[in-house]
């Protein structure tokens, strides 16, 4: 079936999910940056505590005035999100 007038794919092709630039980032191939990027981070409660997760070699657990400065780094990095990770009681 033929529509006068109509080109056919590949002499057109539409670019409905490229008008906005959101969806011609979110259509984009090969490009991966710090804005795509989400820090996770496990907290728990108490001031100046830092406790090493026995499950992950090198990650800590934070205390909340701790975890500011996590804060600080993953936004100097240009890090958009955080994943916060409680320390919940085992009997939970």
């Amino acid at each position: 079936m033929s529509f006068t007038g109509a080109r056919q794919y590949p002499a057109t092709r539409t670019r409905r999910m490229r008008r906005d630039d959101f969806s011609r980032r979110l259509m984009r191939e090969h490009t991966l940056t710090a804005a795509d990027l989400i820090w996770p981070v496990f907290v728990l409660d108490g001031e100046a505590r830092r406790e090493a997760v026995p499950s992950m070699p090198g990650v800590e657990r934070l205390s909340l005035d701790l975890l500011i400065e996590e804060v600080r780094e993953a936004h100097a990095l240009g890090i958009p999100a955080l994943a916060l990770f409680p320390e919940v009681e085992p009997a939970l």
